[in-house]
C-alpha cells in the first residue's frame, strides 16, 4: 500500500512540475510604418496668401 501510494505521490508531483508556471505571452515586435511626405518650403505659405488675396479682392470690388 505505500508503495503505491508513493508512486501516485510521485506520478502526482512530476505532472505537476511539468506544468508549472504560466505561458509567457508572445513577444510581438513593433510594426513599423514608413511614411513619405513631400519637402515642400513653400507649403505653408500658400494657405495665407490666397487667403491674403481673396481680402485683398474682396476689399477691391467694394
Amino acid at each position: 500500500m505505500k508503495k503505491a501510494l508513493l508512486v501516485a505521490a510521485v506520478a502526482a508531483l512530476a505532472a505537476t512540475a511539468a506544468q508549472a508556471g504560466t505561458v509567457a505571452p508572445p513577444i510581438i515586435e513593433p510594426e513599423i510604418v514608413v511614411e513619405t511626405t513631400t519637402s515642400s518650403s513653400s507649403a505653408g505659405i500658400i494657405v495665407p496668401l490666397l487667403f491674403l488675396a481673396a481680402v485683398g479682392a474682396a476689399v477691391w470690388l467694394l
